[in-house]
């Protein structure tokens, strides 16, 4: 029988009690499961569909940059907004990603070993019923942009940088020599001076750098 308490974890596992199953409520269970990983699937598409719009749109604006001097550096700066843009639609598709992938995690840290006969917490369907109540995602904003970035967007804005450093030194003729401060005008954009610019991009830089530092390193569900 479901829950019967034969599992190797019965043994090692104190304070646990037996929890069975009706066949309306093991049945609901199954169904909620199978529908939680359609949306997790979904999900996921969805977030490769991200991050390839963020590698063609990249492609496209440093190809059309580097395609000829006279284009502006400025293209490379737009790129930089356009994958932050990306980059936050990722992130608050990754938190409804993880709505799903928590009550998964649920159901397959408890319902499951419980129907296979292993010993479980009785309580556990209140984490569920809470979970399916009031919908949250296990994760801040802030973590969500970091585990996308390590993932995939550091690698993109470090090409989008070294893009934009080779533009600024392709335009320059040969045998010019990199002096500060002067090299700061390299970045002037318009009446815009240029060692405001570095200045910008190296604060957002180091923003998302900190992003990717601090975010989480393990799933909630999985703590303790």
């Amino acid at each position: 029988m479901p829950g019967s308490g034969g599992g190797p974890g019965a043994a090692v596992t104190p304070g646990l009690t037996d929890v069975s199953y009706s066949t309306n409520t093991a049945n609901a269970l199954i169904h909620l499961y199978r529908a939680e990983v359609g949306k997790m699937t979904a999900y996921r598409q969805r977030l490769d569909m991200t991050t390839n719009w963020s590698v063609v749109t990249t492609a496209g604006l440093a190809s059309f940059a580097l395609g000829d001097t006279t284009n502006s550096h400025a293209t490379f700066l737009f790129a930089m907004f356009m994958n932050y843009f990306f980059l936050r639609l990722e992130a608050r598709r990754f938190r409804t990603f993880e709505i799903a992938h928590h009550r998964v995690r649920i159901m397959e840290r408890f319902f499951y070993p419980a129907m296979l006969g292993d010993r479980v917490d009785p309580g556990w369907h209140q984490l569920l019923l809470a979970e399916l109540s009031k919908p949250r995602s296990p994760m801040t904003r802030a973590d969500a942009l970091g585990w996308r970035l390590n993932r995939n967007y550091l690698w993109i804005y470090t090409a989008v940088l070294v893009a934009w450093l080779a533009k600024l030194d392709l335009a320059q003729p040969k045998g010019w020599v990199l002096e500060l401060p002067e090299a700061f005008s390299l970045a002037d954009i318009g009446n815009f001076p240029g060692w405001l610019v570095f200045l910008m991009v190296g604060g957002f830089y180091a923003y998302l750098i900190w992003l990717a530092a601090r975010a989480a390193r393990t799933y909630p569900l999985e703590e303790g």
